[in-house]
């Protein structure tokens, strides 16, 4: 253990042979600086223990496995995590072996102190060996005797890399969710679907009591499509429950069940299961392979929803194309979503224009038939009342009556206000059918449509013609310089 040096607690007294501590100049290129030293030329602000929190940084790659894959694999699902495969070379940093702490001697030899050739022409080696470490890919040479370093993107001096957020699923077990990622597109998937409930209901064993239910379909960059799907099981009594997610995942890992699912095109299977506290705590806790426990801590802090999201490593561009195709994608079924709310809206509002209108003319013939009742009431009553004599209420409805009847018909009243205002109507009804001019009304939600659009088309024109502008000064200045070159070349030549 004391042959390499790292991050760890327990101090040595002895300096080790490969250490973090202060190291020997030797007058050639360092790793990161100007000098090279035989120690790994990080100074001695690392100290000098012999912990193996390191080890776990460039090992073979069992720190992070990712999240709903199989345990070999190292893809990581951004959209939902799984809990099937979250084995214990997952979420834990193993111990470290003899093979890796002989990988991290040789890593820290090929980018610090080769001797493959014995001469200056090693420092150009080393600073080959750090490229190559910092691009995450090649061959990094040291030795005569020793088989070469490979370096990868999961070695910690890898600079591209990058630390983002996915959200996690909500989903328990018991709901029995299985994400299959077909490689084909989605209408064939929609077209072909109950043929392919049918083949996985085969795959299953073609049991009776089983039934395979899609809970839904979603398109994924490359021409690729997620179908998520569970099983239900009907006991003999009648009842029936949905087998559990992991159960099904597990099912599905089996090699021969794999392989019958690899011949329908599934390329991915993962089950869409939440993670427990005591899971994701454990993720938190150990950052993954090749990504700086301190850029892990800052990723932890700026979490924006730590309840809702959590921090993934994303190692390479290829990682970053394909979170930037999910995000395309996912902006894609928004937009679409919004169109669709777009045309929901716009019908709504049709419709709401029809009830108003249906609303008035219905207030219209309620006012109609409330005349006609009353005047049917009034040839009742006065039936009902022929022969009797007038009661004093009766005279005094009369003589309120007469009274209104009288403001009426005064000149300066509501009639004559009324037949003045019937007189202006007929004057503008005659002159409009003389000049046989039509009318139209716009909407007040389209006029202010139509002066945005114009306002944009102004705006438009504006910057067109600032353009033209800048383009005719500088054609004038363009013409001002030719008209002082030509005499100063006519004078040399003459």
């Amino acid at each position: 253990a004391g042959a390499f040096g790292g991050f760890g607690t327990t101090t040595t007294t002895a300096a080790p042979a490969f250490s973090f501590s202060a190291p020997t100049n030797t007058g050639t290129g360092g790793l990161f600086g100007a000098t090279q030293n035989k120690g790994f030329g990080f100074g001695t602000s690392f100290g000098t223990g012999t912990g193996t929190g390191l080890g776990s940084g460039l090992g073979t790659g069992l720190g992070f496995g990712g999240f709903g894959t199989q345990q070999q694999q190292t893809r990581i699902n951004l959209d939902f995590p799984s809990t099937t495969a979250l084995g214990s070379g997952l979420f834990s940093q193993p111990a470290q072996t003899p093979a890796q702490s002989n990988q991290l001697i040789n890593t820290a030899s090929a980018l610090s102190a080769p001797t493959l050739l014995g001469d200056e022409r090693d420092a150009i080696l080393a600073k080959w060996n750090q490229l190559q470490a910092f691009w995450g890919t090649g061959k990094g040479y040291f030795n005569n005797n020793i088989a070469p370093v490979e370096f990868t993107q999961e070695n910690p001096f890898c600079r591209f890399k990058a630390v983002g957020y996915s959200l996690m699923p909500n989903n328990k077990d018991e709901d029995g969710l299985v994400v299959l990622v077909f490689n084909r597109k989605e209408a064939d998937i929609r077209s072909q679907q109950q043929q392919l409930v049918e083949s996985l209901h085969k795959i299953l064993g073609g049991n009776q009591t089983l039934t395979v239910n899609v809970e839904g379909v979603k398109t994924m960059p490359d021409d690729q499509t997620e179908v998520i799907i569970y099983v239900v099981e009907r006991s003999p009594n009648g009842t029936s429950r949905r087998v559990p997610a992991t159960t099904l995942y597990a099912h599905f890992e089996q090699a021969n069940i794999k392989s019958s699912l690899q011949q329908l095109g599934v390329s991915l299977s993962m089950a869409r299961t939440e993670l427990s506290p005591a899971q994701v705590k454990q993720l938190l806790q150990n950052p993954p392979a090749g990504v700086d426990p301190i850029i892990w801590e800052q990723a932890k802090v700026d979490n924006p929803d730590p309840d809702k999201l959590i921090p993934v490593p994303m190692v390479g561009f290829k990682e970053l194309l394909r979170r930037l195709k999910v995000q395309d994608q996912m902006t894609k079924q928004h937009q679409t979503r919004l169109d669709i709310i777009s045309e929901d809206i716009s019908e709504l509002q049709k419709n709401q224009t029809t009830t108003m209108a249906k609303i008035a003319q219905y207030k219209r013939k309620l006012m109609a038939l409330s005349h006609r009742t009353l005047q049917v009431l009034i040839k009742q009553e006065i039936q009902r009342k022929s022969g009797y004599a007038i009661q004093a209420d009766e005279e005094q409805l009369r003589v309120q009556l007469d009274t209104i009847q009288c403001e009426l018909n005064a000149p300066t009243q509501f009639k004559g206000r009324l037949n003045e205002l019937m007189s202006q109507i007929r004057m503008q009804n005659h002159f409009g059918a003389v000049r046989a001019e039509e009318r139209y009304y716009i909407d007040a939600d389209l006029l202010r449509e139509i002066k945005q659009h114009l306002k944009q088309q102004q705006e438009g024109l504006s910057h067109l013609i600032s353009i033209i502008k800048d383009d005719l000064e500088d054609i004038k200045l363009i013409e001002h310089g030719l008209n002082e070159s030509i005499p100063i070349r006519g004078g040399v030549f003459s």
